[in-house]
């Protein structure tokens, strides 16, 4: 199968030329060897195992002989020789140019094993499972980056051509490379549930040494999914975990599964947006639950396309996680960021998404138009009492939203009179 391109493409490039080495990171399966194997002209696999013992000897006795080949050298899965980070940024320096290498790693590395943080020599750049444009899904009529950078900028009757039947296959699917060359139906979903195999069996505990029960592992997965979207509390997961179990888990173990699934890359929480438009008291600051990709979450309750088709509520807040994970995808070369609104009068936005010049827009994930209405309301309102506590705020004005935007699973892009934009997911694209 030839290489589907990625939105990290343009972007590595563009690291490659300021910085002397570029770490991907993300979760395992998302492509992120075959996206730094594209551009890198010499390639050292530490997981090779014909070589990974040679390899990790030389590291010991001497990390510069690795680091021997063409530019840029890809260093594959690089924590399994975490010498290599300190050897990387002192051959940066010593070689004073750009382009120098790429790293890759599937999971987060104790600072404690490193010497030097990086900065100034490494370049970050996180990577996703593929989103609905890069697995050629989305007809990417309607590019996020016009949408801000242009105000003239105008669309009409674009059109998706995925069905809600086919978003709820491309959720239950999901973006592993691995699943779209997989041959049949039933092989495609089964990626998912092999990855979620290999976590709680092996990479969970295999992260940092440290034992961990796989049914243990299985129960906070299947809590995270439970409440996929929302703004549940530790103490309401822990609930889900141990509900009719024979399995006990206290609140400090919980954090530290938690915080292993987050080294490697599986659980992604949002944090709350809490613009002073409302009392502190008012404004919900629970981290929002998430995965990496839908499919995780799919997977983890056990669930099916069949079962989706008539579970469409519940199909609501894993159609949110897609749109978190495609946002992410085409903004990732605008230093973007992503939060969410919530307060206690019920007042939200599902997606708030901060560019790193302070600009920014509200964002509603609605799957069908009948909620339409109502997440442009939430959006204008919003927009109101900005604007309303501007008038009395001179000192530090809360920026206007730049766009308000409802993303759908519908099937045409329109702007409302009252300029909210109604986009499919599927008709969008960097």
């Amino acid at each position: 199968m030839e290489y589907l391109k990625r939105t990290a493409d343009p972007f590595l490039t563009d690291l490659l030329d300021a910085f002397g080495a570029v770490l991907i990171e993300g979760p395992k399966w998302c492509g992120k060897t075959t996206t730094a194997e594209q551009q890198a002209k010499s390639v050292l696999k530490l997981q090779d195992p014909d070589m990974r013992e040679e390899y990790l000897a030389t590291a010991e006795f001497k990390p510069s002989y690795l680091l021997q080949g063409a530019t840029p050298r890809l260093i594959d899965e690089w924590q399994d020789a975490p010498v290599l980070w300190d050897a990387v940024r002192t051959t940066v320096d010593n070689r004073m140019e750009p382009g120098q290498f790429i790293l890759t790693g599937s999971n987060k590395v104790d600072k404690k094993k490193t010497h030097h943080s990086g900065t100034g020599r490494i370049a970050r750049m996180k990577m996703l499972p593929m989103s609905l444009w890069e697995s050629l899904e989305s007809t990417g009529q309607i590019s996020i980056h016009e949408l801000f950078d242009n105000p003239d900028y105008e669309f009409g009757g674009e059109m998706s051509r995925l069905t809600v039947e086919d978003l709820i296959f491309a959720a239950c699917r999901g973006g592993w490379p691995a699943a779209l060359k997989a041959r049949t139906v039933k092989a495609k979903l089964m990626i998912a549930k092999n990855y979620i195999n290999s976590v709680c069996s092996e990479d969970v505990s295999r992260i940092d040494d440290k034992q961990r029960l796989e049914k243990l592992t299985r129960r906070i997965l299947y809590a995270y999914a439970r409440n996929i979207s929302t703004l549940a509390k530790t103490s309401s997961l822990l609930g889900d975990v141990i509900a009719g179990e024979t399995i006990e888990c206290s609140r400090t173990t919980f954090d530290d599964y938690v915080s292993a699934l987050e080294k490697l890359f599986v659980i992604q929480d949002i944090d709350a947006w809490c613009p002073a438009i409302r009392s502190k008291t008012a404004i919900r600051s629970t981290p929002k639950r998430c995965f990496c990709d839908p499919s995780i979450a799919v997977a983890s309750l056990g669930l099916t396309p069949e079962s989706l088709k008539i579970q469409l509520k519940t199909f609501g807040f894993i159609f949110e996680q897609m749109c978190i994970r495609d946002l992410k995808a085409y903004t990732i070369d605008m230093d973007s960021h992503i939060s969410y609104y919530h307060d206690r009068y019920g007042l939200e936005a599902d997606i708030v998404l901060h560019l790193a010049d302070g600009r920014y827009a509200l964002i509603e994930c609605k799957l069908g138009s009948a909620e339409i209405e109502k997440g442009a309301e939430h959006l204008l309102e919003m927009k109101r009492l900005i604007i309303e506590k501007n008038k009395t705020e001179q000192q530090m004005p809360i920026r206007v939203p730049d766009l308000l935007i409802i993303l759908t699973g519908g099937k045409m892009a329109y702007t409302r009179e009252d300029g909210v934009k109604i986009i499919p997911l599927a008709a969008l694209r960097p």
